[in-house]
């Protein structure tokens, strides 16, 4: 479906935007400063820990040596602080190597042309593109509204059911006028042929131009929104 026409009837429709809200990185150092504190802690534990057994056994009255039963528990105590030490160092590891992967893979993405969820497309060179998928044969009412929120295009249409169908728009408002580039947010309702509202879904077109590392999951810049690699649905070239 490729957009050209203007004049179509206008149609009220709340916008949704689709811009993706950026995960703060704060709460991830917060974690990582609470688990170094935790381990400093376990390990002055440990260390407190030797020091009173080893103490124990040196002044033991010999007449009356430390119960064999209490010793025993004593050292599995001993083992479980030392076992603890070590799995929170190969947690920390294991963090450590699976977000060098996630930054590895989000790098990858540059350049690409990706598919991801949501709503608000960026109009270049007075095109832009998104993805409608369509469960069930319907008419489709779209409307495309700028950056403040006021609509400008209403568009009705007759859709196949298909994933992913791209809709191409070429910057014309219904009176034709010709907007210029920047972001607009698609909003599509679809009915099928006995008058039920038919669930449609959007998903938007492009370029990957660059990736946000300090972030955690590394954020992907597309026409000026930012997203997850979660949230690719696919890479077109």
């Amino acid at each position: 479906m490729t957009t050209t026409a203007a004049g179509a009837a206008n149609t009220g429709s709340t916008i949704v935007s689709g811009t993706t809200k950026v995960s703060s990185s704060s709460s991830s150092s917060s974690a990582a400063a609470t688990n170094a504190m935790a381990s400093q802690q376990i390990a002055g534990n440990f260390q407190s820990f030797l020091q009173l057994l080893t103490t124990q056994l040196q002044n033991q009255n010999p007449l009356d040596p430390l119960d064999t039963n209490q010793f025993t528990q004593q050292l599995v105590e001993f083992a479980g602080v030392q076992q603890q030490l070590n799995t929170n160092d190969s947690l920390a590891t294991l963090v450590s190597l699976n977000q060098t992967s996630e930054a590895t893979a989000a790098l990858n993405y540059v350049g690409k042309t990706a598919v991801v969820s949501g709503s608000t497309a960026a109009l270049t060179n007075s095109e832009a593109t998104w993805q409608v998928s369509v469960p069930t044969a319907s008419t489709l009412t779209i409307n495309i509204a700028n950056s403040s929120g006021q609509n400008v295009f209403t568009g009705t249409y007759n859709a196949s059911a298909g994933n992913n169908q791209p809709f191409q728009w070429n910057g014309q408002g219904t009176d034709g006028t010709q907007y210029p580039d920047g972001n607009y947010t698609m909003t599509a309702t679809g009915k099928d042929a006995g008058g039920n509202t038919v669930a449609i879904t959007t998903a938007i077109e492009g370029t990957v131009n660059s990736v946000d590392l300090t972030q955690s999951p590394p954020l992907l810049s597309i026409g000026g929104q930012t997203y997850t690699v979660s949230q690719i649905q696919s890479i077109v070239n």
